[in-house]
């Protein structure tokens, strides 16, 4: 079982930057494949960002350019920096982990362990 605890989340003004990161209880978070993604009310989660255990990468088109997700694994974190965010971006934030992928996962069901969720809010 790996739990996961994320941080980083707050209320910023458009164009701003923020800085997510997700806590793993595990310490061999390089043997997993890792996702963000987020869900804004009345609608459904969505992919923002996956990260294979080998470290290859993959963006949803909206975030492209803007997002960058990366694994520490010697710190048992993932994060996701969120540049020049947009009020659309606001949601709750999930982080996601599943065993083993050298692959990004990119569907919710691909993963087995969920965080509680963080919530960025960005103001226009």
């Amino acid at each position: 079982q790996v739990q996961l605890v994320e941080s980083g989340g707050g209320l910023v003004q458009a164009g701003a930057s923020l800085r997510l990161s997700c806590a793993a209880s595990t310490r061999t978070l390089g043997t997993y494949a890792m996702g963000w993604f987020r869900q804004a009310p009345g609608k459904q989660r969505e992919l923002v960002a996956a990260i294979s255990s080998g470290g290859t990468t993959t963006y949803a088109d909206s975030v492209k350019g803007r997002f960058t997700i990366s694994r520490e694994n010697a710190w048992n974190t993932v994060s996701l920096q969120m540049n020049s965010l947009k009020p659309e971006d606001t949601a709750v934030y999930y982080c996601a982990a599943t065993y083993f992928s050298g692959v990004p996962v990119t569907t919710q069901v691909g993963y087995d362990y969920w965080g509680q969720g963080t919530q960025v809010t960005v103001s226009s």
